[in-house]
Formats: C-alpha cells, structure tokens, sequence
C-alpha cells in the first residue's frame, strides 16, 4: 500500500509490516497504524510512521544500544495485550527527542515501545521507575572542565 510520510516522500509499504497499536500511543489514541522505516545510511536509527497521518513520524532507537543498564518488567496485562509466547519475538524502541546536535539529544526511557515481531502488536508502556526518565541523554555528558 502507499502512504505519506513525513521524512521519505510517497512511498510502497507492505501491509504486513504495519504495526498496530490497538491502544494507539499516549497523546495520539487515535493513530493504531505504524510502520518502521530505515534511515537511509543509518543503522541506529528508524522512523516509527503513522499509516494515516503523513507528519507523525517519531525518530526512534534500540535503547539498550546507548543504555546498556537499561532494564524493565512487562506487566502481565501488557504481555496479554501483545500476545507474547516466547521473549524472542520482543523487539524495544524508545522515542527521541532530536537537538541540534545529536550529542544533546534525549530518549524516553519511561515510556520504551515494545514490539511483538510474531505478530506486529504494539504498545507504548509507561514504566513507573524512577530510574528512567522521559528525557534521558542518549550519550553520556563529558566532566565538567577544571573537575577532578
């Protein structure tokens, strides 16, 4: 099928790559379809696009690449919601918030989208840890100059 996008033009989608957010995602209810899309010579980020709405696309990343200490618990209505029967079809993203450098920009580590590959269901869950926060800073901040 062919839909908009917000960064890659008209483009051909095939229907059994949509992602469906049966609960769509906070602050969006209404958008259920996605598809990830490849960043051209880019392997670290995707774009999560809506099907439906040509300007929603979230520039998105495995969290685990940037955050190896990065580690939550699927509550069991949400391993219900999507199905899963064996942990190898989990697939996590975390949305981010792009700066001006990519040094400054930030993941949502309170909110990791996570992706049953066996049957394209998805969902955004809210952890409720502490440890993780909506702005985390994909890399690690260099020592403050004259700090020993």
């Amino acid at each position: 099928m062919k839909i908009k996008t917000k960064y890659h033009g008209e483009i051909d989608v095939k229907e059994d790559g949509v992602l469906n957010f049966e609960q769509g995602i906070p602050g969006f209810a209404v958008e259920k379809k996605f598809v990830l899309l490849p960043l051209p010579e880019n392997d670290l980020f995707h774009i999560l696009q809506s099907v439906s709405t040509p300007q929603l696309g979230f520039v998105v990343t495995d969290p685990f690449l940037f955050t190896k200490e990065f580690d939550f618990e699927l509550d069991q209505g949400s391993v219900d919601t999507l199905g899963f029967t064996d942990e190898k079809n989990v697939k996590v993203l975390t949305i981010l918030t792009m700066k001006e450098t990519l040094h400054d920009s930030t993941a949502n580590l309170q909110a990791p989208i996570v992706i049953n590959l066996a049957n394209n269901k998805a969902k955004q869950v809210i952890l409720n840890d502490s440890n993780y926060q909506t702005k985390h800073l994909l890399f690690a901040q260099p020592e403050q100059a004259g700090k020993e």
